[in-house]
């Protein structure tokens, strides 16, 4: 895939191969050589004042609010046309799995307080289909490492490896979302793609749809990071033998290719003791990830104990000085 990039004919912005609009000025990009991503209508569209996010809402919610920051402050954008996803991966966890996800997931944990599963006060839950970018490529790989294992006769506990390694990687994810973090988006997987449906089957219009925010050509160098740490490990854990250091790779990425797709989210939020806190459940399999308070009686106990070890092991030490 070329990696040249085109301008906008009416701003000058630089356009990405596969971008369909300047994102500058919102101009049609010109016809490129690859195919062109597909586009959509966008109605009901809304851009939140708290957190920033755009999104198509409900179009038969009674009340408006923001599901990601919880903020009512809505300013309503007219009809637009958005970059449609490819796919959609539909929802098959209902509201009440994702809030029994959510209390298993807040009662583990040492440091979190006895009761938060059963005392946090959930205030609001909404399905939200989230963008995503999935990627797919070859890659070529060179790798030098240090192995524990030594051949007979050699000297020292080291002994120098290298090699290459050809894959194929698909379905690597990329969050789009300009709500949530890279980390949350990418706490919520893995999803399975294989049980996506065509935009065109799925109900878009009476559900809350965030908008890619994150344009492809920014989400290209996170896919590549993520597909140098998959080599890094494969390379570590298959090719190897014994411990390793210094593993160092030389990945030459190849057919990088991508496409837009919605992904199930529910967007839930919690409250303890006067806090809120907000919290996610992956709406295909329930994984959820989210914040949580610690408990500041755990923290103390753990100091005033670990206080208690250190003055007496300085008694045992002046028992033995004297």
């Amino acid at each position: 895939m070329s990696d040249l990039l085109s301008k906008c004919t009416i701003c000058g912005a630089l356009l990405d191969e596969e971008d369909m609009f300047c994102a500058n000025c919102g101009t049609e990009a010109p016809q490129q050589t690859t195919a062109p991503a597909s586009s959509r209508t966008a109605t009901h569209n809304f851009q939140c004042s708290g957190c920033g996010a755009s999104m198509s809402y409900d179009a038969s919610a009674g009340s408006l609010r923001c599901p990601f920051c919880g903020s009512t402050e809505l300013e309503k954008k007219n009809d637009v046309r958005i970059l449609a996803p490819k796919a959609v991966v539909p929802f098959a966890v209902g509201s009440d799995r994702a809030e029994a996800s959510m209390r298993h997931w807040l009662g583990q944990g040492f440091w979190r307080p006895g009761d938060l599963a059963h005392a946090a006060n959930v205030v609001g839950m909404q399905a939200v289909y989230v963008p995503y970018w999935v990627f797919e490529a070859e890659t070529h790989t060179y790798w030098t490492a240090d192995t524990s294992e030594t051949p007979f006769g050699a000297r020292g506990d080291w002994f120098p490896m290298t090699g290459e390694h050809r894959d194929r990687y698909a379905g690597l994810l990329v969050g789009a979302s300009g709500a949530l973090t890279p980390a949350e988006t990418a706490a919520l997987c893995p999803f399975d793609l294989a049980t996506a449906m065509p935009p065109e089957h799925v109900d878009l219009d009476n559900v809350t749809v965030e908008q890619f925010s994150v344009n492809r050509k920014y989400a290209r160098p996170l896919a590549r990071a993520g597909l140098e740490q998959l080599e890094s490990q494969t390379c570590d854990e298959n090719y190897v033998p014994g411990r390793c250091r210094n593993l160092k790779v030389n990945t030459r990425i190849e057919n990088l290719a991508s496409q837009p797709m919605l992904l199930p989210v529910w967007i839930m939020a919690y409250r303890y003791e006067e806090r809120v806190f907000r919290f996610l459940v992956n709406g295909q399999n329930g994984r959820a990830t989210g914040q949580a308070p610690v408990s500041l009686r755990k923290i103390f106990a753990a100091v005033g104990l670990g206080v208690i070890a250190i003055l007496l092991l300085l008694l045992l030490f002046a028992g033995f000085a004297r």
